[in-house]
């Protein structure tokens, strides 16, 4: 899949977890960044995300991404 499409269907899943509808993707985006996003809604959004591209992550995966850039990379290389 290609990054523009995860993209695309990644900025409404981070709009209705972190309950920002204005909420723009950034690949340096981090969970500094958005006042929503804390441990609860970081576990919610993984599983969501899990669900809308059919993917699973790996707990460690999950505790290594640093940014969305390397979420949408991984999503795009599995999708």
């Amino acid at each position: 899949m290609e990054r523009a499409e995860v993209i695309e269907r990644l900025v409404p899943i981070m709009a209705d977890i972190f309950d920002d509808d204005e909420i723009i993707y950034d690949d340096s985006l981090t969970a500094d960044d958005v006042a929503e996003w804390d441990s609860l809604s970081h576990i919610r959004f993984m599983i969501a995300v899990e669900r809308k591209f059919g993917i699973r992550f790996s707990t460690s995966e999950i505790e290594q991404f640093k940014n969305l850039g390397e979420l949408v990379a991984v999503v795009a290389g599995r999708a």
